[in-house]
C-alpha cells in the first residue's frame, strides 16, 4: 500500500476541536483539504502527522499552542477611541475591520471590545494561543511526479 510522503499532494476530511470540544474547522467529503506534503501550505505536524499514512488511515492529531498559531500577543491588542471609527454605522463585537497604520500597513483586526467610548482590536489570530485536534482521515494521495 502507497504511503504518504514529502512531495505527494493528498486530500484529507477532519474535524478540527479545541480542548473544551468546541469545533473550529472541518473539510468532508463536500468540502475536502488538499495539500502537498512539504509546501508549508499547513502546519508541519500536521504534514508530519500525515507522512507515512495510508489512504483510507484515520488518526487524531493534536498539535500544540506553539507548532499552531502561537501564543496571544499583549501587543497585537490596541484600543482606540470610538470616534476614529465612521459615524455611518455602530462596530460590533466579532466584527472584522482593516486598519490602515501610519506606516501605510494594512492589517485586519477583530473587534473584541466596545465600551466607555472607546473599541479594543485584535490582530491575534483566534486560534491563537490554543492547542488544536483533528480528527482526520487520509482520501487520497497523488505520488509527487518525478521526471
Amino acid at each position: 500500500m502507497a504511503v504518504a510522503q514529502s512531495g505527494d499532494r493528498v486530500t484529507i476530511h477532519y474535524i478540527g476541536t479545541l480542548d473544551n470540544g468546541t469545533i473550529f474547522d472541518s473539510a468532508d467529503e463536500d468540502n475536502p483539504l488538499s495539500f502537498t506534503i512539504g509546501q508549508g501550505e499547513v502546519f508541519p505536524a500536521l504534514e508530519a502527522a500525515i507522512t507515512g499514512m495510508g489512504v483510507g488511515n484515520a488518526k487524531n492529531v493534536e498539535i500544540s499552542t506553539d507548532q499552531a498559531y502561537g501564543e496571544r500577543i499583549k501587543d497585537n491588542i490596541i484600543t482606540v477611541p470610538a470616534d476614529q471609527f465612521p459615524t455611518d454605522r455602530t462596530p460590533q463585537v466579532g466584527e472584522k475591520v482593516s486598519v490602515t497604520f501610519a506606516d501605510d500597513n494594512e492589517q485586519v483586526l477583530g473587534i473584541i471590545e466596545c465600551k466607555d467610548g472607546n473599541i479594543t482590536l485584535d490582530g491575534n489570530h483566534p486560534l491563537a494561543g490554543h492547542d488544536l485536534t483533528f480528527a482526520l482521515e487520509l482520501v487520497s494521495i497523488v505520488a509527487k511526479q518525478t521526471h
